[in-house]
């Protein structure tokens, strides 16, 4: 995720203090990961300097001075053009799954076993996931959605794998 066109979006909605920025970001998109104060200031000092949000005011605090931001009509054109813009695929090639399969087979450990234990860790995971979807609004369903299609994607690549593992050793092996 593009932390800057992130926050960049967010001040679309009108001018926000450092503080404002990251709570709305871990509302809307930091369930999991919180975003770092330290982060939104250094984001937006990087903004700032390429012209793509201004300080629209300052006003002092109990602390540091605090700062709002207001985008620029440069970053409305920098959001629309990576909104825009597609993602590329990830078609996790070299995965480190796959690679701890080969080891396994190459140095004599038990590779089933070690598909059997990444299953059930990946079912576990799963069952947290559902519980969560159950429980949370539409954003944190399309949240959970998503990340259970791709573990179902991861289960059924390790029922495909266990079931040609003798296969792989040979391959692997000769």
């Amino acid at each position: 995720m593009s932390i800057g066109h992130t926050l960049l979006g967010l001040l679309e909605s009108g001018p926000r203090h450092g503080y404002d920025l990251k709570r709305a970001f871990d509302e809307k998109f930091g369930h999991d990961r919180p975003l770092a104060y330290g982060q939104v200031y250094s984001t937006m000092s990087r903004l700032l300097k390429n012209g793509l949000v201004e300080v629209d005011g300052i006003e002092p605090g109990g602390g540091p001075e605090r700062k709002r931001y207001a985008i620029t009509e440069a970053g409305v054109t920098d959001v629309a053009r990576w909104l825009a813009t597609p993602e590329k695929p990830e078609p996790y090639l070299q995965s480190t799954l796959y690679t701890k399969v080969v080891l396994a087979l190459l140095t004599g450990r038990g590779a089933a076993e070690l598909l059997d234990t990444q299953r059930s860790e990946h079912l576990r995971l799963m069952r947290i996931l559902t519980d969560r979807k159950r429980r949370g609004d539409l954003a944190e369903q399309l949240i959970c959605d998503h990340a259970l299609f791709h573990l179902e994607a991861d289960l059924r690549w390790l029922e495909l794998t266990a079931a040609r593992l003798d296969q792989l050793a040979k391959a692997v092996t000769a």
